[in-house]
């Protein structure tokens, strides 16, 4: 009778002990859950809307209050008919609350996510929203000048290629004054055409701009900064013609907000290796 008792209460310690892991991913599950619901909704309002742009940016954006407002208007004044779409993906820096007070403004459409998820996953949701012909990624800092896609998207629009990527290392001076940051770029450049087969100098880069129907028919699956590997090797896989076209950059070190760390480059290798042949 007492080693009945004793087992009893090991177990209910063991259950108490399961319950707050139990309701953390619980808690995690329902986040999900509305901001899902949150996106669809966005979606049938998109759908509404007849008259389709030539050119959907996404932006996906974590803490990046002061530059993002400036972003977005650069983005607006390019001499082409749009739509931008912003995710902000679990910002805490007054980011979400600004983007809040900016919904219902033509032309923009805003997503906010309770929790950061990574930028892979923020551009799945992003290009969800895409009703353009061409969609393109714009970074919510300053690296990356919003003019210079009016040249990344150029090839698409005359035929030229059905992806075009702005790089920083095709026919320009050194814009990056990180030495490592260089040499990565260039290692894992340097793997990505080897297990792909093409002849990029930057497959890192932000600017990435696709035809519609291909990125949306395409399944993604990395939420973080492996998206970059991923939706290279993918879409070299299935044949399709790319072009790369120099672009300006002006380089933000980590004290700055920079994000990316030397585990996302194990990871893009992983990467590489894993969706040049298979899914």
């Amino acid at each position: 009778m007492k080693k009945s008792l004793i087992a009893t209460s090991s177990q209910h310690e063991f259950a108490n002990a399961e319950l707050p892991s139990r309701r953390h991913d619980s808690s995690q599950h329902c986040e999900r859950l509305l901001d899902e619901a949150e996106s669809l909704v966005q979606q049938a309002i998109d759908d509404a809307q007849t008259d389709a742009p030539e050119l959907s940016v996404v932006i996906p954006v974590f803490n990046e209050r002061e530059t993002l407002p400036q972003v977005i208007a650069a983005v607006q004044a390019l001499p082409i008919t749009k739509e931008i779409i912003v995710v902000d993906d679990g910002s805490s820096d007054g980011t979400a609350d600004w983007l809040a007070s900016q919904r219902g403004k033509s032309g923009l459409t805003i997503v906010l996510r309770r929790r950061n998820r990574g930028k892979g996953s923020a551009l799945r949701m992003g290009f969800r929203h895409c009703r353009g012909e061409i969609i393109a990624i714009q970074d919510a800092d300053l690296e990356y000048d919003p003019r210079d896609l009016m040249k990344v998207i150029r090839p698409i629009q005359d035929g030229l290629s059905d992806i075009a990527y702005g790089s920083r290392y095709l026919g320009n001076h050194v814009q990056d004054p990180s030495f490592l940051h260089r040499l990565g770029n260039r290692v894992l450049t340097g793997l990505s055409n080897v297990t792909t087969g093409l002849r990029l100098t930057d497959m890192e880069t932000c600017y990435k701009a696709f035809r519609r129907d291909l990125i949306q028919g395409l399944t993604l699956r990395q939420c973080r900064f492996g998206f970059e590997p991923e939706v290279t090797a993918k879409l070299a896989r299935s044949g399709q013609r790319f072009m790369e076209v120099p672009i300006e950059y002006q380089s933000r070190g980590y004290d700055e907000g920079k994000k990316i760390g030397w585990r996302d480059g194990v990871n893009a290798i992983y990467c590489m290796l894993r969706y040049s042949r298979w899914d």
